[in-house]
């Protein structure tokens, strides 16, 4: 029967598929890293505040990074080079969604827009991990191979997601509201539409791997359209909708090591 819990384990019992998949994981937290250090950076002075946070937020990501490079190599598997059509990052930024690397380079000071436009990127494409951490929880957090990573990078997403919705309701108190909720609009339609042709890519990839029939690859390319089809019409919305979190400075301390 081909189920989500079925469809992860064919690709994590075979090392090929692994490697890829451990791959593109890594590259995606790495350039996360990045850009959370260089925005922590070049932060304006109004908002130098938030420093330690988006500090917090990139050593995270770097230490995802580092995990999924140790799981390739517990498997004594080395990173494999990540296809251009699976490097969400990258592509989201071809969209003009968040901030392009060019501009994290300089050493320019950010403006308080371009704060904004960080958190509203942050806000979408966290809702969309930690979606995606708590489902491989589900089916792999007690796994013994992966399960403990799995965990750690659940509970960081989540309190990532925590950290942008308190930021946001911050800005909009300040009376940013209305642009916040347009950019969020603009991130979330972005990202719905690159993580449909990412999750294509990477099943097309998958399934070369592991030799799926015709048959198989069409039901899955025809689910992943049929959810970018629902999320189109109004699961977007999900992602655009600001609360206060449970989790009150949830990047309030330092960034726990996975060892």
């Amino acid at each position: 029967m081909l189920s989500a819990r079925s469809l992860f384990r064919e690709i994590v019992d075979n090392d090929d598929s692994y490697r890829l998949f451990c791959s593109i994981a890594a590259s995606g937290e790495a350039q996360g890293g990045w850009e959370n250090g260089r925005i922590a950076a070049l932060l304006p002075a109004a908002q130098r505040h938030l420093a330690p946070k988006v500090a917090r937020h990139g050593a995270d990501e770097d230490k995802h990074g580092r995990i999924f490079r140790a799981l390739l190599r517990k498997r004594g598997l080395s990173p494999a080079d990540v296809p251009g059509e699976t490097d969400y990052t990258m592509l989201l930024e071809r969209r003009g969604i968040g901030l392009a690397h060019d501009t994290l380079r300089r050493a320019e000071p950010l403006t308080e827009q371009d704060v904004i436009t960080y958190l509203a990127h942050s806000r979408v494409t966290e809702q969309r991990a930690s979606e995606q951490m708590l489902l491989l929880k589900k089916y792999f957090g007690d796994d013994p191979e992966l399960g403990r990573a799995i965990r750690m990078i659940s509970e960081d997403e989540d309190n990532h997601l925590a950290y942008c919705h308190e930021e946001l309701l911050r800005f909009a108190h300040a009376g940013h509201g209305r642009r916040i909720q347009r950019t969020l609009r603009a991130c979330a339609l972005a990202e719905i539409a690159v993580h449909r042709d990412v999750s294509l890519a990477v099943m097309e990839r998958m399934g070369r791997i592991l030799g799926w029939p015709a048959a198989k690859s069409a039901v899955l390319a025809a689910g992943i359209r049929a959810r970018y089809a629902y999320e189109r019409l109004a699961g977007w919305r999900r992602m655009v909708s600001l609360r206060m979190p449970e989790r009150r400075d949830a990047l309030g301390g330092r960034a726990t090591e996975f060892a």
